[in-house]
């Protein structure tokens, strides 16, 4: 394996050339696109802004250019077939929509009383599909470790009648498989959980989730928006039973895409409209969404494979040449975590999560800490003064950042890294938080 060719990388990115003197330690809130994914946006919206469905040539490559983005995320996750990937605008409104889809299959459990002056009252009762096998179980778990939108859109489902079980992370910042033991049961129906914390980091063995949730026969909903730029994704490996990513966390720009097996989504039921075949893709991609941006998401998936190609040239395929890439990557980032613990200790700082350097695979180089005595406000705002993005505040994890004694308010400091930072830039970063400890 070739040494992680950092230098090659950051080339890729116009945005690390335009504004050189600036540290970008805010990823977590959307990373930079290389200049392949910014072409492809531009040669979209220059040579094919239409719509899909036509019978002209500029019509016909739109539906080409989605199905070569479906094919290439498709390879990324490793998906059994291209049609378990459904695109749209976040992967927040693919939770609201799968969440919905879940409790519009709850069996009614007694009458509504409608509320005087509502103007939509109660109509009639649901009625569960014949034969599906999970449709008494009312029971979802969910996690404090998860951001909010991977919390709420279940919540919403407790006035349809939805119990709700909370997976609590422990004191190290992680969430343990073993103690799924207590909360699952024959009336669970889904687990909801985060693939990797956008707080503090901590990641989460899917697999292990899966094969505890699968044996009381419930499913798993994984959040790996904020894992997705971090390393290798593997949904066969995994065995879950959905899987979503927002586009902008992996390079490319904002959009959202859902995987999810086929026989379970085609299942589901959802809202569309009554030309749409009841079938995936069609059934979860609601209206118009952004085909530049899908565009842009299938360079950005090419450009890791062209990276997985350059590091490891005897990669056979293209999910050879990605799964090759995305390993380099959580390889060099490793390195990234252990030198921004190093800075962080030097200057005194409380560092949320995971911290043990024998610890670095089970975490990602997403950092939350405080200075003694410095509200993260204070210390964001010196640091954006030196050139350096980070970010401050509850970052839509409310209830871990309670969970760690910390108001919302207030919250807590958080650089997040990707494959295209540098340990020079961490260096730079430490010189800084020192600094700002002087005064």
């Amino acid at each position: 394996m070739a040494e992680f060719p950092i230098d090659h990388v950051r080339g890729a990115f116009p945005a690390l050339q335009s504004d050189a003197d600036f540290i970008f330690f805010d990823n977590a809130a959307g990373a930079q696109s290389p200049k392949s994914v910014l072409e492809a946006v531009a040669n979209h919206l220059l040579h094919r802004n239409v719509q899909r469905g036509g019978r002209y040539r500029h019509s016909q490559e739109v539906d080409q250019a989605i199905a070569q983005a479906r094919e290439s995320v498709g390879l990324l996750v490793n998906a059994r077939r291209a049609e378990e990937i459904s695109f749209g605008m976040n992967a927040t409104s693919f939770m609201r929509l799968i969440s919905l889809a879940i409790g519009q299959s709850f069996p009614p459990q007694h009458a509504k009383t409608a509320r005087a002056g509502d103007p939509f009252p109660p109509q009639h009762a649901k009625t569960a599909r014949a034969g599906d096998p999970l449709k008494d179980r009312r029971e979802i778990i969910v996690t404090d470790l998860d951001h909010e939108s991977n919390i709420a859109v279940w919540l919403a489902l407790e006035r349809e009648g939805a119990k709700i079980l909370w997976w609590h992370f422990r004191d190290d910042g992680r969430l343990h498989p073993e103690d799924l033991e207590k909360l699952l049961s024959p009336r669970t129906r889904i687990v909801a959980c985060t693939m990797a914390s956008n707080a503090i980091g901590s990641i989460l063995d899917i697999a292990e989730v899966s094969k505890r949730a699968h044996a009381a026969g419930a499913e798993v909903f994984v959040d790996a928006v904020h894992y997705g730029p971090h390393g290798p994704i593997d949904v066969q490996a995994f065995d879950c039973d959905y899987l979503v990513c927002s586009g902008y966390k992996i390079f490319s720009p904002h959009m959202g895409f859902l995987w999810g097996r086929r026989e379970i989504l085609d299942a589901l039921p959802t809202f569309r409209e009554e030309f749409v075949p009841d079938t995936t893709p069609s059934k979860l991609e609601v209206g118009t969404y952004i085909y530049e941006n899908v565009a842009g998401m299938d360079a950005a998936v090419r450009y890791l494979e062209a990276l997985g190609r350059r590091i490891s040239p005897a990669a056979t395929s293209r999910r050879a040449a990605l799964v090759a890439g995305t390993e380099a990557i959580r390889d060099y980032e490793a390195q990234l975590s252990s030198a921004m613990l190093d800075v962080l200790a030097d200057a005194k700082a409380t560092v949320y999560g995971i911290t043990a350097k024998d610890q670095i695979s089970q975490r990602t180089p997403t950092l939350c800490f405080n200075l003694p005595g410095m509200a993260p406000a204070k210390v964001t705002e010196a640091l954006a003064q030196q050139n350096i993005g980070v970010r401050d505040g509850h970052m839509y994890s409310p209830r871990l950042i309670k969970r760690l004694g910390l108001t919302q308010e207030i919250g807590a400091v958080r650089a997040s890294l990707v494959h295209y930072n540098t340990l020079e830039e961490v260096r730079k970063f430490g010189s800084a938080l020192k600094e700002i400890a002087k005064h």
